[in-house]
């Protein structure tokens, strides 16, 4: 077999290939043989045809076979023998097919590009730093009380603070418009669920009372017919609730999941669960800040086919979140191609990284993995059965479980600062 191999650009290559006429002969021969053994034919015996009337029965779509098979394995024996990293599958521009003749043909692809990572001890990472102290698990817990805020009649003037209930009619100019009409609207004064302008007219007002609030609606408001223009409401207030918060109590308790222990017991559990949280953003943020300042260091040059394929994967995503089914509907692949480039161009740093330093996927880190996936499960020993059991999802596991260790081994390499943060900006809690 004849092989000759050029540049066509950084990446790009131009293989010609040629395989000798008489390999592609035996192969058919040898096919023809091995089906003449078994082959069907009316007027003979299971294996029993002339060789004559297998070859002019099967024998061009046999040739069509090996041809087909052929082009697979002679590029693949070409790119062994030349030492060539494919990316992607190769186009292939058949030359010569014609029976007696050699087959040539003409394969373009792209080779995954050589790194050489730039040194990892001289990259320059903040690392953040945080914990969960009694005060943010204080913190924590008034919001869940806040989550359970009790609402009561009163028949003083609304609060900001207070819910109130309201009916109410709009006119711009005189006249109605759609939406301008609606009753037994809720809302919290202060919360700004209404337009500030609506809102601050309604602060003083009691149950009962009818009030001519006015207001400009915002130049960006986002029903157009009514952006920007002056309206005047008519509103009438059916009532005014105060709000109280739950005693820190068993009942209490209780509307988290917690019977036995009390608030000690709700406390622990609370703290348990602010720390993972903080241990997963944590992670979260540290890699995203390993990853970055190792692409910066390492710009590389990047296969076309890898970004194409990581741009359509991303597409398939988005349509699985939209819940779009119709392949004609997928979004458009422009805004997934910079993403696109930078998973590509860190899968294969991480990787030239994991191969260099030969790192392995350790069975605690994947059990780690699997254990945050289960977290929060109804049923976390099903999942984890579930998963253990499906040999793509262990090694999607496994990947992950690789580059966490990866991540880690550049921190323990690059020059390392410490940021500290509070939970609350970290978990931009209560912002």
């Amino acid at each position: 077999m004849q092989v000759s191999v050029e540049s066509i650009g950084t990446l790009a290559r131009r293989m010609q290939v040629q395989v000798p006429a008489d390999r592609v002969a035996q192969e058919v021969s040898s096919r023809l043989k091995s089906l003449s053994r078994t082959a069907r034919l009316k007027g003979f015996r299971p294996g029993k045809a002339p060789m004559t009337v297998i070859e002019r029965q099967f024998g061009p779509q046999v040739r069509r076979e090996v041809i087909g098979d052929l082009l697979q394995s002679s590029f693949a024996e070409a790119v062994t023998e030349h030492r060539l990293a494919p990316a992607g599958s190769p186009r292939i521009e058949p030359q010569s097919l014609g029976e007696g003749e050699d087959l040539k043909y003409v394969a373009t692809f792209e080779v995954y590009p050589e790194i050489a990572l730039a040194p990892i001890e001289a990259l320059t990472v903040e690392r953040s730093v945080a914990e969960v102290t009694e005060a943010d698990v204080d913190a924590m817990i008034e919001r869940l009380r806040t989550q359970q805020t009790r609402y009561g009649a009163v028949s003083r003037p609304a609060a900001t603070g207070d819910r109130i209930t309201i009916g109410f009619a709009g006119t711009i100019d005189g006249a109605a418009f759609n939406g301008s009409q609606a009753d037994n609207v809720a809302f919290v004064l202060g919360e700004g669920k209404m337009l500030p302008e609506f809102e601050t007219g309604l602060v003083g007002a009691a149950a009962g009372e009818t009030r001519a609030i006015e207001l400009d609606f915002p130049a960006d408001y986002r029903v157009a017919e009514i952006a920007g223009k002056h309206a005047v409401f008519q509103v009438t207030v059916a009532s005014v609730e105060e709000p109280s918060l739950p005693a820190l109590d068993e009942e209490f308790c209780k509307a988290f999941g917690v019977t036995e222990g009390g608030l000690a017991k709700l406390r622990e559990e609370v703290t348990g669960n602010m720390r993972r949280e903080l241990s997963q953003t944590l992670r979260n943020r540290n890699r995203a800040e390993v990853l970055e300042k190792l692409l910066q260091a390492n710009p590389i040059e990047l296969p076309n086919a890898l970004v194409e394929a990581q741009v359509r994967d991303l597409q398939v995503d988005a349509m699985r979140r939209a819940g779009i089914k119709d392949p004609a509907q997928a979004p458009a692949p422009q805004p997934f191609v910079e993403p696109a480039r930078r998973r590509v161009a860190l899968g294969l740093l991480l990787a030239e990284l994991i191969k260099r330093e030969k790192l392995g996927a350790d069975p605690l880190r994947v059990e780690q993995r699997l254990d945050e996936l289960a977290t929060g499960y109804g049923d976390p020993e099903t999942l984890k059965r579930a998963y253990r059991q499906n040999a793509d999802a262990m090694r999607q596991l496994e990947g992950l479980a690789v580059e966490d260790q990866a991540v880690e081994w550049i921190l323990e390499h690059a020059k390392v600062s410490e940021k500290h943060m509070t939970f609350k900006e970290l978990m931009n809690f209560g912002g």
